[in-house]
């Protein structure tokens, strides 16, 4: 090497000339020389949130000067930050359409945009904002309370967040240097806008794919089926999937739900987990690049800190870590529509079916329970093996109905 060819030796000495020295130190490590340390990350505030079914984080916040305090879903599988149409209307927003384009599971569409806002947490104003407006009256009718938008990219970006499922708040930290604690793991996930994570899926074939981590997906696996049948995932499975539907952008579509046999995600390992598959006809999975998502029914089981400066996530499980997956499966699709939990969907060869029911009921209990509250009726409809007394309305009067929960897996 050139830095060499510039010793003499002299007898029992060696002379090393300055480029020499000037090379040596070059090689020696980084720690030794002068280093940019980012000052450490600091504590703005803390938000508590409200835990949905399926998982789904529900935080309060305002917008701008707006006086009334809106309901956003946390979303690290949104990449950006946006408001529903009718609440940007109430809002008196001026919005511009735009060419760019939004991918759900049930369609394509143009966006709107409200530029310049200014989200207002406890403690926190986030400014310079860019929110894209969207419709989000399914999500309101799935859980039965108005969805006012969804914080997702654009806010995470700019702060490390924690995430603590044990006490329902998540801290909001500046960047900077930060000590992730003791007993958990680093995920290391690509940011291609949204985080992807490597992980491992078998059930008949063994198979390492990459999946988006999305917290605001309420369930604990989605794949393609392009990805199941390529990789012949449940190609020796003997139990047949159920028929059911699912959320999200554009509406409802069709799925088959089913089980995988394990699941591996870092050094945890889950079996029988709840899956749903589906004809992904507009690549909202990104196959062949991702195999599907990661949903919150299972991240839940885990505290997390989200470092998106540093391309880190950090888990720790907690105490719904061993907590039992939802096996449950009734084929009855309800909604809050109009003020009233009503029947939308009625599966065949359903238990839903089976028992009588029909589109266009409107639950009055369920059980002994008279809450017309869709979230308690859902949680109600879970217990495996149960034969579960419905009151239904209908135009001829009340009927009473039941329905015997059944099992997935």
């Amino acid at each position: 090497m050139t830095c060499w060819k510039n010793i003499t030796p002299n007898l029992n000495r060696i002379f090393l000339s300055p480029l020499l020295i000037a090379c040596l130190l070059q090689s020696l490590p980084s720690a030794a020389q002068e280093e940019f340390i980012p000052p450490p990350s600091r504590l703005l505030t803390r938000i508590p949130f409200q835990l949905l079914t399926g998982g789904i984080i529900v935080v309060r916040a305002r917008v701008n000067n707006f006086p009334d305090t809106l309901t956003f879903i946390f979303d690290t599988g949104s990449g950006g930050i946006s408001l529903d149409s009718t609440t940007a209307q109430e809002m008196k927003l001026q919005t511009f359409l735009t060419d760019r384009t939004i991918r759900g599971i049930a369609g394509i569409r143009k966006v709107s945009f409200a530029y310049n806002l200014t989200l207002r947490l406890p403690n926190l104003e986030v400014d310079s904002l860019n929110f894209h407006i969207s419709d989000y009256d399914i999500l309101t009718s799935v859980y039965g309370l108005k969805i006012d938008g969804i914080i997702g990219y654009s806010f995470l970006s700019r702060y490390i967040v924690k995430v603590n499922y044990d006490s329902n708040i998540i801290d909001v930290y500046t960047n900077g240097t930060t000590k992730y604690p003791k007993g958990g793991f680093l995920l290391r996930p690509i940011f291609a806008g949204l985080p992807v994570q490597g992980a491992r899926v078998r059930d008949g074939a063994d198979v390492f794919a990459r999946f988006y981590f999305d917290t605001g997906a309420g369930l604990c696996l989605l794949l393609s089926s392009d990805f199941v049948q390529d990789s012949s995932l449940f190609a020796v499975k003997k139990k047949r999937p159920v028929i059911t539907e699912a959320e999200g952008l554009g509406g409802k579509t069709a799925m088959e739900l089913s089980t995988v046999k394990d699941f591996r995600l870092g050094p945890y390992h889950f079996r029988n987990v709840p899956t749903y598959v589906f004809d992904d006809i507009y690549n909202v999975t990104s196959y062949p690049s991702l195999g599907g998502l990661i949903g919150n029914d299972l991240l839940r089981r885990f505290n997390c800190i989200l470092n998106y400066e540093r391309r880190e996530i950090y888990l720790i499980p907690n105490s719904h870590f061993t907590d039992p997956f939802d096996y449950s499966y009734t084929g009855l699709g309800i909604y809050w529509i109009d003020g009233a939990v009503r029947v939308a969907d009625v599966m065949k060869d359903s238990p839903a079916e089976k028992g009588g029911f029909k589109e266009g009921d409107i639950i009055i209990a369920v059980g002994n329970n008279v809450s017309n509250n869709i979230q308690t009726y859902k949680n109600l409809l879970q217990n495996i093996g149960e034969k579960v007394t419905i009151i239904v309305r209908r135009p001829t009067g009340l009927q009473e109905l039941s329905i015997r929960v059944r099992s997935i897996f």
